[in-house]
């Protein structure tokens, strides 16, 4: 497998969906889906009535016939439910999720990447998160009986998922040390699969994917490199700039005028050490123009990871409402991305484009109530019976307090989970007739869609983003 020069960035939940990747990946570049929430995302589009029916399509295919009929009974409405009614509530991932649960994620990834994959040869990988640790093994598992080429995986430090991809192409078991606040060196919480357990059917073997870790410096990548429980084929060197969860400042946090992380020196990565490891390197952050595709040829690297172009193109996941406010502004000069310390429940500073009418504005964040019912960014924490518990500081604070997390946690925290979903069309409708507002992320270079854009024209498809990365670096 030849590595590509562009990979498109693994927005989350749902934004890098199938039919972006799929199109990415028609042109001989990566396209990636995210399988973030993908569970959540597939049983509410069933709800929804599937409409196209292209996700139905996908679970037919699934290997174990009995699980697909089982996502489809549970979820699918045909016509789909009432607009009013909310979005039937899912269980919550947990250490030990329950059955209907796994599945649903495993035929949810798999369906995905299906979809990304149908008809053609092109590259298609996953993008998963570290810190949202609990799904993943099923994710992973999902998306390989599906054939993906490739794993993407950052947010922490996924130094076990090498050898869970070795071990799942032949449906080993496998497990995940899981980060437990208050935990001891004694202690060993972990979250398991076993996947013949799950489908006792013949299961066929799978390829391995190529895992490609996400890093924003050169010790990480050395450990990544060195003490990975599997090979590690690549890396992605993430700036600041990029859109999502940004790796904090090394060294004391200090806030600009703006209340923005200040980045200094010690966060500038030194190429030449990623180059010396000898494993094949792509740059983000920024990097979404033809002179910065250059910029980082010259430097040795593979290529660039391009997210917030591909982001607001025709085939993303975001709403056209979405797209019809923030590409206007950023043709302007006018959209502006702030990077917040503590939006994020998982304490990782988020990049936020400020837009009316969305939680970004402290009047909507302030009249949402409280609420955690999707929990993907949940703190695991060590109860004094030593079992599990979880909390969120997004969640109502006396009740985040009552599970013994400081309240000074909570402040400012918002509801990712909720934001994301509203963000695809998929926003639930809680109590009180309150409906979820969306909560948009970018890079810091969105203005740079206005060089993308046509002929005064508002709109662009993702192979104009590789055109004009391309064309221009020819030029």
């Amino acid at each position: 497998m030849t590595n590509p020069m562009i990979i498109q960035g693994g927005m989350g939940a749902g934004v890098s969906n199938w039919i972006l990747a799929k199109t990415v990946s028609q042109t001989g570049q990566m396209g990636v889906v995210s399988g973030t929430a993908q569970g959540e995302i597939l049983a509410r589009t069933l709800q929804k009535g599937d409409p196209g029916g292209h996700y139905r399509r996908a679970i037919k295919q699934f290997p174990i016939s009995e699980s697909a009929q089982n996502i489809l009974g549970e979820f699918f409405i045909p016509n789909g439910k009432p607009l009013a009614k909310p979005f039937k509530n899912l269980p919550k991932f947990t250490h030990k999720p329950v059955k209907i649960l796994q599945e649903l994620t495993v035929v949810a990834n798999f369906a995905e990447v299906f979809l990304a994959k149908e008809g053609h040869n092109g590259p298609v990988g996953i993008n998963l998160l570290e810190k949202v640790l609990l799904p993943n093994l099923y994710s992973l598992y999902g998306a390989m009986m599906a054939g993906v080429d490739y794993v993407i995986m950052g947010a922490g430090i996924p130094r076990e998922i090498p050898g869970v991809l070795d071990k799942l192409t032949t449906h080993k078991p496998v497990c995940l040390k899981i980060p437990v606040e208050g935990a001891t060196a004694e202690d060993d919480y972990k979250i398991s699969f076993d996947p013949k357990s799950l489908f006792p059917a013949h299961l066929p073997e799978l390829k391995r994917p190529d895992f490609i870790g996400i890093i924003s410096s050169a010790t990480l990548a050395h450990v990544l490199a060195k003490k990975a429980s599997g090979k590690v084929n690549g890396f992605i060197v993430e700036g600041h700039t990029a859109g999502g969860h940004n790796a904090p400042p090394r060294g004391k946090l200090v806030l600009n005028e703006k209340q923005e992380p200040i980045y200094g020196n010690r966060d500038i990565v030194d190429y030449n050490k990623i180059k010396r490891i000898g494993l094949p390197f792509w740059l983000a952050g920024s990097y979404g123009s033809p002179e910065k595709l250059q910029e980082a040829l010259d430097v040795g690297a593979q290529g660039i990871q391009v997210g917030t172009a591909f982001a607001f193109c025709e085939e993303s996941g975001f709403s056209s409402e979405i797209k019809k406010k923030v590409i206007p502004k950023a043709k302007n000069g006018a959209a502006l991305v702030f990077t917040d310390p503590k939006a994020s429940p998982t304490g990782y500073p988020f990049k936020v484009v400020s837009i009316e009418g969305t939680v970004s504005e402290n009047k909507e964040y302030l009249e949402r109530p409280r609420i955690c019912d999707m929990g993907y960014l949940r703190h695991l924490y060590k109860k004094q019976d030593g079992s599990l518990g979880y909390r969120c500081p997004s969640e109502p604070v006396e009740l985040f307090v009552k599970k013994g997390g400081d309240p000074e946690e909570t402040k400012d925290r918002k509801c990712l989970c909720n934001g994301l979903l509203a963000n695809l069309d998929l926003a639930q409708q809680q109590k009180n007739n309150y409906t979820e507002k969306v909560f948009i992320t970018a890079g810091d270079d969105i203005k740079s869609i206005s060089r993308i854009l046509k002929n005064g024209s508002f709109s662009y498809s993702a192979t104009d983003v590789i055109n004009y990365l391309l064309n221009g670096l020819s030029a």
